[in-house]
């Protein structure tokens, strides 16, 4: 049996420290990352594999993908296609997920 009924504290015992990328669950078609930015830090160039959707949890970041830039703030979710190159930067002490 997997790990089912049990509780992660990963993310309420995350300190805001740089970049920080956790998986934090994983399945055959699809991973939930923890991304968590401080202030002022940001995520480098990268693309994904597979089509992801970002929910901010707390906190605002700038989105740097196809020659445009997203403001995204707490509680807003963000969807963006497989193997864009894409960056972020943090404007507050901020933490999100991906889903993809």
């Amino acid at each position: 049996m997997n790990n089912f009924y049990t509780i992660d504290t990963t993310i309420a015992n995350t300190k805001f420290e740089g970049l920080t990328v956790q998986k934090i669950w994983k399945q055959e078609h699809t991973e939930i990352l923890f991304i968590s930015l401080e202030k002022g830090s940001n995520f480098p160039k990268h693309d994904t594999p597979r089509n992801a959707f970002l929910q901010m949890l707390e906190g605002q970041i700038v989105f740097y993908i196809d020659h445009k830039e997203f403001t995204i703030k707490e509680k807003e979710s963000f969807q963006f296609p497989a193997k864009e190159i894409h960056s972020v930067v943090a404007l507050e002490n901020s933490q999100f997920l991906i889903i993809r």
